[in-house]
């Protein structure tokens, strides 16, 4: 399967896609800063397609010839205000994935319960929502926090 990873970058990315290779994969990552994969194992084993997932034409371009996508972006970093941040990134990603023909999203949030939610958790929500409504089979997990040798809550 030909497959994007957005989040390559971070911790759980970084450890799927030697996964989705080691499971003859044909895998994709789209990052802003390819510089930042220079070091991994797999580098020269994954097509690097840079880009900020805002911009239509870098999404529509990642997302071409590509079956499956795992969103794993978050835009906690963002300057200014990062749920509309969040918000315009996945609705783009929505749009030209759906029109690309992708067909299935694979999304990791987090756990939500009802009620008021913080800022943070109401964007990992809406952003699965919005690929829930896509038009796209949407799987989507949700998880508590994930702390391992390398995350940033565990470093």
């Amino acid at each position: 399967m030909h497959v994007l990873v957005t989040g390559a970058t971070g911790y759980i990315g970084g450890r799927l896609v030697p996964r989705l290779l080691e499971a003859g994969h044909q895998v994709r990552v789209f990052v802003r800063t390819p510089r930042k994969l220079q070091d991994v194992p797999w580098h020269d084993d994954v097509e690097v397609a840079q880009g900020d997932l805002q911009d239509a034409a870098a999404v529509r371009s990642a997302v071409d010839g590509v079956e499956a996508v795992y969103y794993l972006a978050h835009a906690m970093g963002a300057d200014g205000d990062f749920e509309q941040a969040e918000r315009q990134a996945v609705e783009t990603m929505a749009r030209e994935a759906k029109s690309a023909g992708v067909r299935r999203f694979v999304y990791l949030g987090g756990l939500h319960p009802d009620g008021e939610l913080s800022k943070h958790l109401r964007s990992r929500k809406e952003v699965g929502d919005v690929l829930l409504a896509s038009g796209v089979p949407t799987i989507a997990y949700q998880a508590g926090v994930v702390i391992g040798s390398g995350s940033t809550s565990f470093e």
